[in-house]
């Protein structure tokens, strides 16, 4: 039995590709490309929640809180990702004079789901680590009240902070000087289990 190579594309024909797109995205990592879902009510809203947080808390300082359509080019790990939220608090570097593929993060911010857990916290983690740029990596679970932060410190390493069922804990951000109260971050989510929350 043989088995089919995997196609190989460059990463300049793959953006050109994806800028052209209009009804999908695609993600790229060595020279493979995988296709985005949607995401789910909870996704959405626990993005949005987070993004009106960070807004309010940065209003006074000089960074810019992205969605999930800025893309973000991770040059030394040949990938090019959809985080669901990013902050930028120094000048902002692209890729290339378009200005639709950013390279220097402070913060980065996923929403998990059960189905991607193990993606988010694995190989997208070592994606994200090689950002020399990157000081936070959030992990938010949609299906349950919990939310991890991952702190470069000055060693390079990196320390776990895990915020476990506790509403009333706050969430530091100290690289940005930002706390998020955990009830912010899940107001008006409902965390009882439903099939379509898995995605």
């Amino acid at each position: 039995m043989s088995v089919q190579p995997k196609p190989y594309y460059r990463f300049e024909d793959y953006l050109a590709v994806e800028r052209e797109s209009r009804d999908e995205r695609y993600e790229y990592v060595a020279g493979e490309v995988f296709a985005m879902t949607g995401a789910s009510f909870n996704h959405n809203l626990i993005t949005t929640n987070v993004i009106g947080e960070l807004r309010n808390r940065l209003r006074s300082k000089p960074c810019s809180i992205l969605a999930n359509d800025m893309r973000l080019r991770i040059e030394a790990a040949d990938a090019c990702l959809y985080p669901d939220v990013m902050v930028v608090c120094e000048p902002p570097t692209f890729h290339d004079q378009r200005r639709d593929v950013l390279t220097n993060p402070r913060v980065v911010v996923e929403v998990i789901s059960p189905s991607t857990e193990g993606y988010d916290r694995g190989a997208k983690f070592a994606l994200y680590r090689s950002l020399s740029s990157l000081r936070h990596y959030v992990l938010i679970a949609q299906d349950r009240l919990g939310v991890d932060v991952f702190t470069r410190q000055a060693d390079g390493h990196w320390l776990l902070e895990a915020y476990d069922g506790c509403p009333e804990a706050d969430v530091a951000l100290t690289a940005i000087g930002c706390i998020l109260p955990v009830s912010e971050i899940y107001a008006n989510v409902d965390l009882t289990p439903r099939p379509e929350d898995q995605a």
